[in-house]
């Protein structure tokens, strides 16, 4: 059957109200670490009644954290956050989150569920592997996890969205980060993409740290946020790859141009090493200009990107991937851009040699999924197709895609919701190397 993976079965349950029972979300496949909680398929069941779960909820990186928090608290102070210039061209492999302490991801994520109690579980999303790819796992390279996803940035969702029929608890940051590094959790990718962060240095850094990645942050020059009363400063692009994977080369920081002209988005561009394949592979994640009327501006800011990775993955690797040819290449992002927009067509077409995952997901292999965003504004409901995970398709293979939710399972008042914590939709996807012929030989 065509696309089935928009056909899953919703999973809905009514936000509690204040004083009943709490609840605990529990997953039909066990996780790594067991439990009953989610496991990394995804899937989950409606959380039941469980008064042994009535544990306090408390605020993240509090020092009183509660003892359930203690594997939170401790990763969020486990060291002083320093915050570099972010606008240098290259910047160097340091280790920075080294000195992180290790937390237990299964206990994390149980943590995350007991601060989630009064919450309905979200709806099921499955790892579908796309009928025009076969097969789905390949012996020889195993494959790499990449997600991409908005978060919301706190200071838009809370100040300046205006999103209608979301209430203004469901925006909360007291849940809404809990319900991030949820999904985060579950499916636990290598390479994790986001956008409009604006809690880098004070959450996501330390946590993701403690999980054995390294992250990476640029944020805007002239974020919105700031313009929010009790801002927690600019918003920006975060990139994290998990260290046990993957050994850094080089880091570029990107402010996009447009018409020779710096403008207010910015793009990471990181070499990464494969210490399992011995493989290089060039990951860069962004966020353009958003708004109708601004076609012409995303479209420059698109072509500004391609040419600074045309010479990234060029010239990166040494003397030994220059016989080899250019490194492969993962874009990740919020392109603010329909499929029907000169930037797509951009990238569709460039000399990367690039193609966009999620159309893997079509009966033909040539269709993007009809929405990766779905919001009501007082000027009305948007529905669209924003956010992409590019790829070399010479070089890399798609192996399983996270499908999208069917317009029920967002129900009525669309995102963000209790059920969702952004406007914007996470993708998730596996990708491996594809044999190059010299290593058949």
């Amino acid at each position: 059957m065509c696309n089935s993976s928009l056909g899953g079965q919703t999973v809905r349950t009514p936000l509690p109200p204040v004083g009943s029972a709490p609840t605990e979300a529990r997953c039909c496949h066990s996780g790594p670490g067991g439990g009953g909680v989610r496991g990394t398929c995804g899937q989950l069941k409606p959380r039941a009644a469980d008064s042994t779960m009535a544990t306090p909820v408390c605020q993240m990186g509090s020092s009183s954290s509660s003892r359930s928090f203690g594997t939170m608290a401790q990763a969020l102070n486990s060291a002083t956050m320093a915050q570099p210039d972010p606008y240098t061209k290259e910047s160097p492999d340091q280790d920075l989150d080294q000195d992180l302490v290790g937390v237990d991801p299964d206990q994390l994520l149980r943590e995350c569920e007991v601060a989630l109690q009064r919450r309905p579980a979200r709806p099921r999303r499955d790892l579908v592997c796309p009928r025009l790819v076969a097969p789905c796992s390949h012996k020889h390279n195993p494959s790499i996890r990449v997600m991409q996803w908005n978060i919301l940035a706190q200071a838009l969702g809370e100040g300046k969205d205006g999103f209608i029929r979301c209430p203004l608890e469901a925006l909360s940051w007291y849940e809404r980060k809990y319900q991030i590094l949820e999904e985060i959790l579950t499916y636990r990718p290598d390479i994790l993409c986001l956008q409009e962060v604006d809690h880098y240095y004070d959450t996501f850094r330390p946590i993701m740290a403690s999980l054995g990645y390294h992250g990476s942050f640029l944020p805007k020059p002239w974020s919105p946020c700031l313009d929010v009363e009790h801002n927690n400063g600019p918003d920006g692009c975060a990139l994290f790859y998990r260290r046990s994977r993957f050994s850094l080369h080089s880091t570029a920081h990107l402010r996009l141009s447009a018409m020779m002209l710096p403008t207010n988005q910015v793009a990471i561009a990181q070499t990464l090493h494969c210490q399992v394949t011995g493989r290089w592979l060039c990951v860069a994640v962004t966020h353009l200009k958003a708004r109708s009327g601004w076609e012409r501006l995303r479209s420059a800011q698109g072509a500004d990107l391609l040419q600074s990775l045309q010479s990234i993955t060029s010239h990166c690797g040494g003397q030994k991937q220059a016989e080899l040819g250019a490194i492969p290449l993962v874009v990740c992002g919020d392109f603010n851009a329909e499929p029907s927009e000169d930037v797509y067509r951009r990238f569709s077409s460039s000399p990367l040699g690039l193609s966009s995952a999620y159309k893997l997901l079509s009966c033909d292999g040539k269709t993007e999924p009809a929405y990766t965003t779905w919001k009501i504004r007082p000027s009305g409901e948007s529905c669209s197709t924003l956010d992409y995970i590019w790829y070399s398709h010479d070089a890399l293979s798609v192996e399983t895609l996270l499908d999208i939710p069917t317009e029920e399972q967002i129900g009525p008042d669309r995102l963000p919701s209790y059920h969702y914590p952004s406007d914007h939709l996470s993708l998730l996807c596996d990708v491996s190397f594809r044999e190059e012929p010299h290593r058949l030989l």
